[in-house]
């Protein structure tokens, strides 16, 4: 006989609306499943990017929260790699189809069947949540579980990167936005052993991108201070959701370097092919890594002691921490707890 429960949440029922008090009915486990007692749940743009509804694909009522840090309370019988008690991470994606080419390959984070945990699924705003063993990564000893959720969206989306174009310690690489984003870039490409600048237009974050991690600074809205670094780059990473003079920027990079974007610039890119070719220069993107890349970047993180900075909030203040959030005050990630 199937049994149901109920899971405690706090959504949000129309686009643009406060969070409520929310609760919802799940029935047996799947076998592939796990449920996670939500520990921390971290809040990223994403989560009021899809509040707002501004990518036209929310559904309501929304439960968001895709940074979670929990322990596996049930699993069901077909997992055998995670055990009850595990404290375990869950990110953008809440399972797989497990059968494309990007799955067989290892590259599950470009599925095009890949289930998003705040898109038609209730998300870790909530006392509990359910997802694929698959997208569950247990977190490794060491690793300070308050702020550890960022890392399964800001972290992976900058350090997938990384290893996914093979950047050097030897690399001179920039950060642009210095935010959620671009302050764990900054650690995480310092600790890789490169020589690291940041962009930034905010004379107090320049300070805090060297105390961060940064080694130098460009004033982002300074035309001249940006022609000033022509030729310097390997590596750009832009963060920012913004329409910056592109062209400056390209023409920073060496032959050969590469502009990046992880942040979701929703401007069409206004781009000169002719330094492209000339420089044998490349433009690209990425979204969040899978989730061996997910597991690769936690043991870093863990061996280099780079850790988000976060803000805290019980879960029951959700919606003065989406306050917070909207006031561009936060330095750097907000931090739900259940604790």
């Amino acid at each position: 006989m199937s049994t149901t429960r109920t899971i405690n949440a706090y959504a949000v029922l129309e686009a643009g609306g406060r969070f409520e008090p929310f609760s919802y009915e799940v029935g047996e486990l799947h076998p592939d499943e796990v449920e996670i007692d939500v520990l921390h749940c971290g809040i990223c743009h994403s989560d009021l990017s899809m509040v707002d509804n501004e990518w036209g694909m929310s559904k309501y009522p929304l439960v968001a929260g895709h940074e979670v840090i929990g322990r596996i309370s049930a699993r069901g019988s077909h997992v055998l790699n995670l055990e009850e008690g595990t404290v375990v991470g869950l990110g953008w994606h809440c399972g797989y189809c497990g059968h494309c080419h990007s799955c067989k390959t290892g590259d599950q984070n470009l599925c095009a069947e890949a289930q998003s945990t705040i898109v038609a699924h209730h998300g870790g705003f909530a006392d509990k949540v359910r997802a694929d063993a698959s997208s569950v990564i247990a977190i490794p000893e060491g690793i300070d579980l308050e702020s550890a959720g960022p890392l399964f969206c800001g972290g992976i989306t900058v350090f997938n990167p990384i290893v996914q174009f093979d950047v050097k310690p030897t690399d001179k690489v920039a950060v642009i936005g210095i935010g959620g984003l671009g302050h764990i870039a900054l650690q995480f490409l310092n600790a890789w052993g490169c020589e690291v600048t940041a962009f930034t237009s905010s004379e107090s974050k320049r300070h805090e991108a060297l105390a961060i991690g940064a080694h130098k600074t460009l004033n982002s809205r300074n035309q001249g201070e940006i022609e000033s670094a022509a030729g310097t780059f390997d590596f750009i990473i832009s963060t920012v959701n913004v329409k910056l003079d592109w062209n400056l920027y390209v023409n920073t990079l060496k032959p050969k370097g590469r502009l990046h974007f992880v942040g979701a610039t929703l401007e069409p890119l206004d781009l000169g092919a002719f330094s492209l070719i000339t420089g044998q220069r490349s433009i690209s993107g990425s979204p969040v890594g899978s989730p061996a890349t997910i597991e690769s970047m936690l043991e870093f993180a863990r061996l280099h002691q780079v850790k988000p900075l976060v803000e805290t909030y019980p879960m029951s203040k959700i919606n003065d921490a989406f306050d917070h959030l909207k006031s561009g005050n936060t330095k750097y990630r907000i931090v739900l707890s259940n604790r």
